[in-house]
């Protein structure tokens, strides 16, 4: 197993637990969830990353430190992966090449929030 620096192994089945309880919530109630009709409309990515923005704006902000603030971006993100899991192969090598394309598109706007 992993040496984990900064608990993963742990953050990983907390987010888990955090998705799974979203399914006993409103959200997972319906036969369809909303983001499901957005993404058929072809509207999913940018809704998604819209949220991944919203969230990760807010915290620190709205309620401090709000750790569901970043389980929120990690949830929308994970539709986004799950979307691209769908549509294409993606390899380890996929990973780290869209890993650093997504650094250099981050890193200005992350600059941005220091303001």
């Amino acid at each position: 197993m992993a040496n984990y620096k900064f608990n993963e192994d742990v953050v990983l089945e907390k987010i888990k637990k955090y998705v799974d309880k979203t399914y006993e919530q409103h959200y997972g109630k319906s036969k369809f969830q909303t983001t499901e009709f957005v993404f058929d409309a072809g509207h999913g990515e940018g809704f998604c990353i819209g949220n991944i923005i919203k969230y990760a704006q807010r915290y620190g902000k709205k309620g401090g430190k709000n750790e569901m603030d970043l389980y929120k971006v990690i949830h929308y993100t994970i539709f986004l992966l799950g979307e691209l899991e769908k549509e294409s192969e993606w390899t380890i090598d996929n990973i780290y090449v869209a890993h650093a394309k997504a650094y250099h598109i981050w890193l200005p706007f992350a600059k941005t929030l220091e303001r």
